[in-house]
């Protein structure tokens, strides 16, 4: 028996030993560990998520364009009007008012196709104020999860209603998919631009994913102060 064995045995004899001793005090004991208790959330205020969200994501290099419903179509189209728009893909389920004219199916690409996007546009799940880290749960209006690690431009639309306090908040939104139904889909942070240090910890960009992140933060509460 291997050292890593014998400890492990000695915790499973340990254990059996506690349940046995808590079991003679109460023959009704239920084995079963409680459930922890789920701390209560404080109200936050909207407004609040709104500019603490931008200014965290902000924190990371991206690019923050603050808008309201009627103007994202707009402010992706002045994020992307460098590119020629074959370059750029957007997810089949993104809305149409936000999809760049002339953009490519991005559910369609394959993985080979995907070097020559320049830029992606999508839609989010959800996005934690606290961090400034958005959530994609790569549903219809995201796209598979390749289509926002390979382009190097991520231009991410992310609603007012979207925003969370922390990440406790977010996962209370990712809800995990029931016993028996179909998988959970594949969950991507995103906290600004991909970035890393070298051993010299100077810090270079677009080596794991976008270089360039622009998040349309969009107040549904109005138009953008």
């Amino acid at each position: 028996m291997s050292g890593r064995d014998e400890v492990l045995a000695r915790v499973r004899a340990a254990l059996r030993t506690a349940e046995r001793a808590a079991t003679e005090r109460d023959p009704d004991h239920d084995q079963t560990p409680p459930a922890p208790a789920r701390r209560a959330r404080p109200e936050v205020d909207p407004a609040d998520l709104l500019e603490r969200f931008a200014e965290r994501v902000a924190d990371y290099r991206a690019t923050v364009v603050r808008t309201d419903p009627a103007g994202v179509g707009a402010a992706i189209a002045d994020a992307l009007d460098d590119l020629d728009p074959s370059a750029v893909a957007a997810p089949r389920g993104l809305p149409a008012a936000w999809r760049p004219a002339g953009a490519r199916d991005g559910s369609a690409l394959s993985t080979a196709e995907l070097p020559d996007v320049d830029a992606v546009v999508t839609a989010c799940r959800s996005a934690i104020a606290e961090t400034g880290t958005i959530v994609l749960d790569h549903t219809d209006d995201q796209g598979p999860r390749r289509l926002t690690l390979v382009p190097d431009r991520h231009v991410c639309v992310v609603r007012s209603g979207q925003l969370v306090d922390d990440v406790d908040d977010a996962f209370l939104v990712l809800r995990p998919a029931p016993p028996g139904g179909p998988p959970a889909p594949p969950l991507t942070f995103v906290s600004g631009p991909s970035a890393t240090s070298d051993i010299e910890l100077q810090r270079v960009e677009g080596v794991h994913g976008p270089r360039t992140l622009v998040v349309v933060l969009v107040d549904e509460s109005g138009p953008p102060g």
